[in-house]
């Protein structure tokens, strides 16, 4: 493998074997010739991805690897190649960005990431904290809520982080439902809000990629049952369920109606008494 360029002591661009070139991530490898392959961590092969990196700013790649030694241990996530592109792409835009004097809003998700996902958000922060320091910008404070989806991605080998933003604005939708049909706040530190949140990740993520349940159907009179003994319940589950037919043309079973009533019962009562 010959060398060509240097990013940092950890990046650098070089040619294969086969007159390809690759850009290769490893301790020391962009040190300069010889390549030692077998320090190479991460290779990026394709086209599309060498011209990517090579448009980043010098800074980018370094950057990226401090956040992921940072992330990883905290979260107790890998970053898969895919995924760390990704959020070296981000981070080289968000700076450019900046110095364009450029914020983009993300769609006012600020309390729901914090409520969603407040864990990869306190991480965030961090992220962006080191990006600041290290870059010498000043990221806004919105940035912290697109560092979170790339956070909550990297939980995931499948997940895109548009999915994780589509994820979050329906159940964003579907709390709303509920506090509006109960006229209350929920209580974003309990228990059984925790448990609902990760039920409808679960639910939403099964319909965006199109799964099918393998597990038996439920007795149809079960939902009955529900009906009847929690029926404020259920009526917000039916309201719930046409919101998920007009966005995105879901169509609820039995079985989800049936944990779907569960759950909001669970969130709601304590509140109540």
């Amino acid at each position: 493998m010959k060398f060509l360029k240097t990013f940092n002591n950890s990046a650098a661009l070089a040619m294969n074997d086969q007159g390809q070139e690759e850009i290769v991530l490893g301790k020391d490898v962009g040190k300069g010739d010889p390549i030692d392959e077998s320090k190479i961590e991460r290779r990026f092969v394709t086209k599309d991805e060498v011209d990517q990196v090579k448009r980043f700013n010098p800074k980018t790649m370094e950057v990226t690897d401090k956040i992921i030694q940072l992330v990883e241990p905290l979260l107790q996530v890998k970053f898969n190649d895919f995924q760390y592109l990704a959020l070296a792409d981000h981070i080289d835009f968000a700076a450019t960005r900046v110095k364009d004097h450029i914020d983009i809003d993300p769609a006012n998700n600020n309390w729901e990431v914090k409520n969603l996902y407040p864990k990869e958000y306190v991480v965030a922060k961090k992220v962006v904290m080191l990006i600041n320091q290290n870059m010498q910008i000043e990221l806004p404070e919105s940035e912290s809520i697109f560092m979170t989806y790339h956070l909550v991605n990297a939980k995931s080998d499948v997940a895109q982080v548009q999915e994780t933003v589509q994820i979050t604005n329906l159940i964003n939708g579907i709390i709303d439902i509920i506090q509006l049909q109960y006229s209350m706040q929920l209580d974003t530190s309990s228990f059984n809000y925790s448990r609902f949140i990760s039920h409808l990740r679960i639910l939403l993520v099964r319909f965006l990629r199109n799964k099918h349940k393998d597990e038996a159907p439920l007795d149809p009179a079960m939902l009955g049952f529900m009906k009847i003994k929690y029926s404020r319940a259920y009526e917000t589950a039916e309201r719930i369920a046409t919101y998920l037919q007009a966005k995105m043309n879901w169509t609820l079973d039995t079985d989800d109606k049936f944990y779907l009533v569960l759950h909001i019962w669970r969130v709601t009562s304590r509140q109540e008494n």
